[in-house]
Parts: C-alpha cells; structure tokens; sequence
C-alpha cells in the first residue's frame, strides 16, 4: 500500500563555492597551475598579470539601477570589490617572489624507441614469411611490460583465427616463439621467471660457476628460490664457495628484461615541492612555493563594459543580458581570486602546524624524533576540518634539509613504550629497519626473535604487529634475507 508522509529533518550541506575551494585545496601545485590556466581560458572576466593604474573609474558606481522606459535591470555589483582605486586587495598583499625564469615549467616527454619497435625491427634481417612475419608480431604484442608472454599457446592460436584469420597450431607458434626468444634483450619472451633466467645465462660463455647456475635453474629452481643452500650443495655436491659463485652469476640476471623499454615515452614525472623548510640561525622557516599565488584581477575592459551600458541612451534587450553575463563572470572572478587566497592561507597554516608539531624532526631530521601525529591533532590546533587537513596532506609535497618528503608521511598512530611514554610508529619502523640490516644475513632474525630485540629495547610489540611492520617496509621473511 503506498502512502505519502511529511518528515522534517536538518542537513547541512555544502554551497558549490565551499565545494570549489575544497577541490582547489586539495590541488599539488602543479595541478593548480593548470586549475588557474583553465580558469583563465574559461572567464574572460579574470586577468592575470600585475593590474594598471586606474583613475577613470572613480565616480563609476555600478550599485545604481539603469533605467529603460521604466523597466530597471538591478546589477547588484559594486566594481569597488574587484577594482579598487583606494585600496589593495588582500588578495595582492602576499608577497611573491617567484620568477618565471627560476623553473622550466613546460612538462617533458622522453623520446625513444618502444618495447615492441625494438623488437619488430630485429626481424628485418631475418628470413621469415609473410604470415610468420604477422604471427611473430603477434607473440610480440601479447607481452606484457616486463617483456613475459604470459598468454598460453592455446590462446594464442584462437585468437590468431578469430583476429587475424590466421590458422595456425600450437607447434608452429612454439617454433616462431623460440625465434622471438633469441631476440634483444635476452631473456625476452620468457614464460616463466626460470625460463627468462636460462635465457639468459644460455647466452654466457660457459664457465664452471655458469654451468652450475644452470643445473640449479633447470634441476634445482625450488630450492633455490626458497635459498635452501644446504640443500643444493648436498643435492649438486659442491662447495660454498662454488655455490655461491653460481649464486652470483644467477643475481646479476635481469629478472625484467623488458624493463628498460616499457613505458619509455610515458609523460616524465617531477614532484613540485608544495612548500619549502629551511634552517636560519637555528630556527625553521617555512615558504609556500610562489607558483600557488598567481596575480590575479578583474579585467578592466568588462568595467568598460558596463560604463558604456550605463551611458548609452537606448538600452535593448541583448544589452541587458549581456549586462548580465557580465555580472556572473565577474562575481565568478572575485569569488575565484578569494579561494585562491583562502587556499593561500589554508595552506600555509596547515603546514605551519605540522612544522611546529614536528619541530625535533625537522631540526635533526631523526625519524625517531617524529611525534605520534594524527589527522585531528592539527585539525585541533588550528581549528579546521579533519578533512581539510587530509586534503592539504594527501597531496602536498615540502621541500626540507633531507630531501623532499609527501606531508602524510609524517603523520602516524602512536604506542606506548615500557617507560610509559607514547612514542609513534614510524620511530619503531625505523628501528626494526635498522636491527634487520645489521642483522647476520647468514642467520636472518625471525620475527618472534624480531619481537624479542624490541622489547628489550622498549617497545613491547607482539610478532603480529612485528611481521605488519615488516611487510610496510617492503623487507621479506627471514628465509629470504638469508645469504650464502
């Protein structure tokens, strides 16, 4: 049965200009840049650049109605807002001292021959038919970055018929595939990570340490992947010192032979250091990067526009509407100037914060200095929304003595040492880091012996959170840091 009801209920719910500035905030400086070009290109109200000296304007008051046979169009617009004679904007107080010389800021694209040019060039000299020739550029398409065919034979069979009409078996694709193999680099086309290293070392002289690092890769490839050394020594009846002579011919293979070419012409990427901290005389100094405070103002000829409105006698219909337009766009450029401004200042106050809470860090640049921080700790300090303080630290960069650090990197949950006192995370990351790369590679520590260390040192973790910790820091298990 249906039915209708009237329910109240309170929402808040953002304005389009409070949703704008959020998605402003949350731009790295580059994107912002590029936010600001559209901007530009889209409202012919807004100009960038240092503004003129206006005087002519003076006893233009566009809060006056124009009248038209007693027909009103109410402007509601006071250019004293966007234009002001008297008075700098707050918006042009901020200082910018970025000069368009100090970066090169067009994006640069690298140059090159791709994966699959590389490799369909090198059977120009080789005797193949015409539809050998299509089945080869075929194997090769299908591989993927790292340069495997990680496709079955039978897939490729049914997709030559269905896409090249080409009718072929199993044994003739193997046959082409083994000519593809012998292609630059070595090891391309490898269907396995043991047939790309066997690829590899086929191609080296044969010497007793290479004769054996095959017989591993053919015989022995479990073992050796789990780096149960004893096991191949006893299995191969040779000595440490040989097996590990076999081991290093094996390590210096190129697991991704495709690697060097894959993704060759891709867009280069730079990180743009949002904001910059500096030490002077013992103190730290922050500045925000000056490409995020362009120089913006209301362009001078809409003002024109609307005087030449006001002065005309016969006022048509077209007339009025684009008075109106004009309204829009210059509400749009003054809103515009002040977001960018409130950015500006959101901003510069987020990280302030963060400096000052991290003070010790940024001093010493210690990890282990870094304070237990969370998203609502600045949100607090400087009474903001948790969100915007994740907007500003999820896709800021600063620039600081020890390099360039993302801003989230420095946020972390805390524990509690055997002291009592809250210590964060990441000190006990960096110590677990340090404890496992003095560590005996011959006897890698556990993680329970892991746990056991750090504890001793004063941070009672479980092996749980030892073994989480370890997988963050992107370190294996103890079985695969062993060495030979």
């Amino acid at each position: 049965m249906l039915k209708q009801q009237l329910n109240f209920k309170l929402s808040q719910k953002l304005s389009p200009q409070q949703i704008q500035l959020m998605k402003l905030i949350q731009l790295p400086t580059q994107a912002f840049e590029q936010k600001v070009k559209q901007e530009l290109e889209e409202n012919p109200a807004l100009d960038s650049g240092k503004e003129e000296t206006k005087d002519e304007f003076d006893e233009f008051n566009n809060t006056e109605e124009f009248e038209d046979g007693g027909d009103s169009i109410e402007t509601e617009i006071n250019v004293d807002d966007y234009l002001s004679d008297d008075e700098i904007p707050d918006y042009r107080l901020s200082a910018n001292n970025y000069s368009a010389d100090d970066e090169d800021r067009q994006i640069p694209y690298a140059s090159g021959t791709t994966f699959y040019q590389h490799l369909v060039s090198q059977f120009n000299t080789v005797r193949l038919s015409q539809e050998e020739r299509e089945i080869a550029g075929f194997i090769i398409g299908s591989l993927d970055e790292s340069g495997y065919l990680r496709r079955s034979l039978v897939d490729l069979v049914d997709d030559l018929a269905f896409t090249q009409n080409i009718y072929t078996s199993e044994e003739k694709i193997e046959e082409i595939l083994f000519k593809v193999q012998d292609l630059d680099p070595a090891g391309v086309a490898a269907r396995s990570l043991e047939e790309c290293l066997i690829l590899q070392l086929d191609r080296r002289t044969a010497t007793k340490s290479v004769s054996l690092a095959m017989d591993i890769l053919e015989k022995a490839f479990d073992h050796f992947s789990k780096k149960h050394y004893k096991k191949l020594m006893q299995k191969f009846d040779v000595s440490e010192a040989d097996l590990k002579d076999a081991i290093h011919e094996i390590e210096s293979l190129n697991p991704k032979p495709g690697s060097s070419y894959a993704g060759n012409t891709k867009v280069v990427e730079h990180v743009v250091p949002d904001f910059t901290i500096q030490i002077v005389d013992g103190e730290l100094e922050l500045t925000l990067n000056g490409r995020n405070a362009p120089e913006l103002h209301v362009s001078r000829e809409y003002n024109n526009m609307l005087k030449g409105y006001k002065e005309s006698k016969e006022k048509s219909k077209a007339q009025k509407d684009a008075v109106m337009f004009i309204k829009q766009k210059l509400d749009a450029a003054k809103w515009f100037i002040d977001a960018i401004r409130q950015r500006q200042q959101t901003l510069f106050v987020t990280m302030s914060s963060i400096m000052h809470y991290q003070k010790e860090y940024f001093l010493t640049g210690d990890e282990r200095n870094l304070r237990p921080m969370i998203l609502k700790d600045i949100a607090t300090e400087i009474d903001m929304d948790v969100s915007t303080v994740s907007r500003v630290a999820n896709s800021k960069y600063v620039d600081t003595p020890y390099g360039t650090k993302l801003i989230k990197e420095f946020f972390s949950e805390s524990m509690t040492n055997d002291q009592g006192e809250e210590v964060s995370t990441r000190e006990i990351k960096k110590i677990l880091e340090t404890v496992i790369e003095e560590e005996n590679k011959k006897k890698p520590l556990t993680d329970d012996k892991l746990a056991t260390i750090l504890k001793e040192k004063g941070y009672p973790i479980a092996r749980r959170t030892v073994a989480k910790y370890r997988e963050q820091l992107d370190l294996p298990v103890a079985r695969l840091r062993k060495q030979i």
